[in-house]
């Protein structure tokens, strides 16, 4: 699976890792994942949604909006929830297009490092505790 992030705060880069199970460990060299991180201009993460993966359908021609603060009703997809001045949400959606159309798992715990696809960081003791 491959990933490009379009936008980043009015600039453009591009980032491109594998990642081909959502359940495998994955080792991505530092310097992606730091650049990765900080692309987004976003460095927390919003709350846990679900303690598993998403399973959807992505097309490549279509840019998305993934929900990183975990209070949209359309999960794993932003619906602007974050907009709501009431709820003072700082964090923003993670936008991104993929190369290729297919099947992909995007995260729902929010603490992926490979926003917005899942890492396998769901499976971790802290996460699996919490009661939903």
């Amino acid at each position: 699976m491959l990933l490009r992030v379009l936008r980043t705060n009015g600039n453009l880069l591009t980032r491109r890792f594998f990642c081909d199970k959502p359940d495998k460990k994955i080792e991505l060299p530092k310097n992606v994942l730091e650049t990765h991180q900080t692309a987004q201009g976003q460095s927390d993460n919003g709350v846990i949604y679900d303690k598993k993966p998403f399973k959807v359908e992505l097309d490549h021609t279509k840019l998305y909006s993934w929900c990183l603060c975990g209070k949209s009703k359309s999960q794993p997809f932003c619906d602007g929830t974050h907009k709501n001045v009431f709820l003072k949400i700082k964090i923003r959606p993670v936008r991104f297009q993929v190369e290729k159309s297919g099947t992909y798992w995007l995260c729902n715990c929010k603490q992926t490092k490979m926003r917005p696809f899942c890492d396998g960081t769901h499976k971790q003791p802290h996460i699996q505790e919490i009661i939903r």
